[in-house]
This record gives C-alpha cells, structure tokens and sequence, in this order.
C-alpha cells in the first residue's frame, strides 16, 4: 500500500475526532451532523448528474439500496455515537481507541458469521487489545472528567455500525465505484441526520463562526479525506491491511486532543496505548501463521491470507 496514502488516511480519519471535538462546543450532535452533510449531499447530487454520470451506469436499485444501508450503519450510526460520546465528555482519545478496536472484533466475529478461522495467537491479541481498551478508559475516568460511566459504552456501538457496514459491503458481488458510493451514503446520512435534527428541534445552526469552522473541517478532512480513503484503501488492499491502519488512530488522536485541547495524556493512557499497539503485532502475527488460513475469497479480518482448498472457497 502506498505509504503517503496510510500516512494521509491516519491523519484525515483522526481529524474526525478533533473535529467533532470542535463542533461539540458550539452545538448539538445532531446539529452539526445535519450541517455538515445536507449541503455536502446537495453537491453531490450536483456531481452526480453532471461530471460522473457514466459511474452510474450499470447501476441497479439494489446495488442503490445496499449502499444506502452501508451509508446508514458507517456513517449515520457510526458518527452519531461518536459525537455523542464526545459531547457527553469523553476524551477523544479514548473514543478513538475504542473505535480503533473494530479489527478485533471483526477477527472474533470471522469465525461464527463467516466461518474463517481465528488462531490461538489471534486471541491472545484480542484480549490485549481489550485490556488495552480498559487501561485507557480507566485513565480517562479517574481523570475527574465530566462523563458519566455508561458513556464510554456508546462508542462501543458506533464501533460495531462499522464493522457491520464493512461486512456488509465486502460481500456484495459487484461492488459500485467510489463516486456512487460516497453520494449515496452521504445522501442518506443527510437524510437521516435531518430527520433527527428536525425531531429534536436542533435544526437552526449556531451564529459562531467557530461552528462553521468544525464544519469545514469535518467535511474537507473526515468526510472527503478519511472516509473516502477508508473506503478506497478498502477496495485496493482489502480489510486487513485499513484495519491495521485503524489502530494508529488512538494514539494520533490522544497526542492531537492533548496539543489542542489540554485533554489527559498520562503513564496509563500512555501504557494503554502500547497495550492495544502490541495487540496489532500479535494478531498480524496469529495471521501469518499457516494455520491460520481463512476459507474465504477476499481477507475480511485480520486473519490469514493464505489460500484456502477450492472446495472451501468457492461461491
């Protein structure tokens, strides 16, 4: 993979964080969410018909339909928890690693929903990751932070709306090109985050010109730069090697949060984060080993690549 390319996507994805950090403090979750990608979908859309006309062709109903759900569960439910988890006053930090565990529990749930096999050494770096997880979460409460326990739960659910947009669009059998994608997912991440919006009453955006610097910032590096490379360094290189890259996240957030926003950065979050760093080097190691081969087509985890029997990987 290119090296500038993962250098790019870990510095944009993490900006998302930063980001929503900025916007938590002039509105509403839902508020800045509608914000920043109700007039993203509208240009979009402008694009759409115009300059990429010809992605579109070829393109059916329910390949639409898919990344509407796709677009819903990375987007929508992925975003809301972690903008929420923020506001509630979670460090983002700690949200980044929490999210950054999503190549963990991709690997413990290859085996049930896909039938690949995780080895020994792959869960032994699944529990580092989670203890991991637990050292910096715990460093972040007894920080006399403002927010409460069962806060630190949320990001768990934007975590697996992720994972589970992944699957969902590593097994479609005729994936659409970036261009549709990333229209149609905006378009109904706006939907839904207007929708929302409107129920709350939290449709007006705040006159501070700090809200709509969040929001340029938002749509510029996260929307167009870190999700837009996740998704292709998704279909050039696969999931394994985005979900190794995710967990550079955490400590490029931390040490960001801690530069712009004073937040903690102790021996324990310091120690957390080599634990969960040291779980990317067991579970990459537990995937080279050859009994660690998957019986799947494509690498969905973080599992081997190794080529599996034809009788076990045809479709």
């Amino acid at each position: 993979m290119n090296v500038l390319l993962s250098i790019a996507f870990v510095l944009t994805w993490s900006s998302g964080f930063i980001g929503a950090k900025m916007g938590a403090g002039s509105a509403p979750a839902v508020t800045v969410l509608m914000w920043r990608f109700l007039p993203l979908a509208v240009v979009l859309a402008v694009v759409a018909l115009t300059l990429t006309r010809a992605s579109w062709r070829g393109v059916t109903a329910r390949a639409v339909g898919r990344q509407a759900v796709v677009g819903a569960l990375s987007q929508s439910g992925y975003l809301l928890t972690v903008y929420y988890a923020i506001q509630l006053g979670v460090s983002s930090g700690t949200t980044a690693l929490i999210d950054g565990t999503q190549p963990l529990v991709a690997g413990a749930l290859a085996g049930p929903l896909l039938g690949q096999y995780v080895s020994r050494t792959q869960w032994v770096g699944l529990g580092l990751g989670v203890t991991g997880v637990v050292i910096v979460t715990a460093a972040d409460f007894a920080g006399g932070g403002d927010a409460p326990w069962w806060a630190y739960l949320v990001p768990f659910l934007g975590m697996l709306s992720l994972v589970a947009a992944t699957f969902l669009d590593r097994r479609a059998r005729r994936p659409v090109g970036p261009a549709v994608s990333m229209t149609v997912h905006c378009a109904a991440s706006a939907v839904i985050f207007t929708a929302l919006a409107a129920a709350s009453g939290a449709v007006v955006p705040p006159a501070e010109a700090s809200f709509w610097v969040a929001i340029g910032w938002l749509v510029t590096l996260s929307t167009f730069g870190g999700y837009g490379l996740y998704w292709l360094i998704l279909r050039r290189s696969g999931v394994t090697q985005v979900n190794t890259l995710m967990f550079l996240m955490a400590p490029v957030t931390a040490l960001w949060g801690a530069l712009m926003f004073g937040e903690p950065f102790g021996v324990q979050t310091a120690v957390g984060l080599a634990v969960g760093l040291a779980a990317v080097v067991v579970v990459r190691r537990g995937r080279d080993r050859p009994d660690a081969a998957l019986p799947t087509r494509e690498p969905v985890t973080q599992a081997s690549e190794t080529p599996a029997p034809k009788a076990r990987t045809a479709r």
